[in-house]
C-alpha cells in the first residue's frame, strides 16, 4: 500500500473521530457535559497528547535517520566507484577489462535502482556482475610489488562496494513498527473526538478540524515517504552515481 493510500486512511480514520465526537455530543445529558466532566477530558487527553506527540516525534527521528544513513551510504557508494576506477587506471593496461566490466555494473546499477519507468521498483541488491568483478580482479597477475598493493586496494574497495551495496538492500525495509503507527493512529482519533465533544459544532469547528486531521495526516506521510528512499514523492537522487559514471573511464 503506498504512503499517500496510507495517510488518506490516517486521515478519514482522524476526522472520523472528530466526528464521532460530535455525534456523541448530541447524544450524552447534559451533566455529562459539565465543567468538571470536560477537566477530566482535558486531563486524561494532555496525557494521551503528550505520549502521541514523543511517539510521532519518534517516527521523524527514525525515518529521517534512515533516510540520511541511506543518503550517506549511496554517497560512499559512489566515492569508491570512482577510487576503484583510478586504481585500476594506476594499476596499467591490464586492468583495462576491469575499467570496462565496472563502467558497465554502474550503467546497470543506474538502471535497476532508478529505472526510467517508476512502476518497475527499483532493485539495489548486487547482481552477478558485480561478483564476476571481483573475480575479475582476483585474476589479476601483479609484476611488481606497485601493482601488488594497487590489486589488494582493488580488492578491498570491491569488497566495500558490495558491502554498501548489501547494506542498501538491507535497510531498504520499513523502519516504522507498524504497532507503533497503529497505536498512533488511535490516539490520534481519540484527541480529535475529545476536541470535538465539548465544542458547539459550527462551520468554524469542522473546518479546524478538517485542516487538523489533513497536518497530521500529511505529517505521517512525510515519515512513510522518508521511510522508502528510492521510490515515491521523496527519492534519494542519482545524482552522486551519475556524477561517478562521469569520471569513470578518465
Amino acid at each position: 500500500m503506498s504512503p499517500l493510500t496510507i495517510s488518506w486512511i490516517i486521515f478519514g480514520v482522524v476526522f472520523g473521530g472528530a466526528l464521532f465526537g460530535m455525534a456523541l455530543r448530541s447524544l450524552l445529558p447534559e451533566h455529562h457535559l459539565s465543567q468538571d466532566s470536560r477537566d477530566v477530558v482535558k486531563v486524561g487527553m494532555g496525557l494521551i497528547g503528550t505520549i502521541s506527540a514523543l511517539v510521532l516525534g519518534l517516527l521523524v527521528a527514525s525515518a529521517k535517520s534512515s533516510f540520511d544513513a541511506q543518503r550517506n551510504g549511496l554517497a560512499q557508494l559512489s566515492a569508491n566507484i570512482v577510487l576503484l576506477d583510478r586504481i585500476f587506471a594506476h594499476y596499467g593496461p591490464e586492468a583495462k577489462a576491469c575499467r570496462a566490466q565496472l563502467k558497465e555494473m554502474v550503467t546497470n546499477m543506474l538502471a535497476q535502482v532508478w529505472p526510467e519507468n517508476p512502476a518497475e521498483g527499483s532493485n539495489v541488491e548486487p547482481t552477478a556482475a558485480s561478483e564476476s568483478l571481483y573475480e575479475r580482479i582476483q585474476e589479476l597477475t601483479p609484476k611488481n610489488e606497485s601493482q601488488r598493493a594497487l590489486q589488494a586496494a582493488a580488492i578491498k574497495t570491491g569488497m566495500d562496494i558490495a558491502q554498501a551495496r548489501w547494506l542498501l538492500s538491507a535497510q531498504k525495509s520499513s523502519s516504522i513498527p507498524l504497532p507503533f503507527l497503529v497505536v498512533l493512529v488511535f490516539w490520534l482519533a481519540l484527541l480529535f473526538a475529545s476536541f470535538s465533544m465539548f465544542a458547539r459544532p459550527n462551520l468554524t469547528v469542522l473546518i479546524a478540524l478538517l485542516l487538523a486531521a489533513l497536518s497530521v495526516a500529511g505529517a505521517i506521510f512525510l515519515i512513510l515517504e522518508l521511510d522508502r528512499p528510492f521510490g515515491g514523492f521523496i527519492q534519494l537522487s542519482s545524482d552522486p552515481v551519475q556524477r561517478a559514471l562521469g569520471q569513470l573511464g578518465r
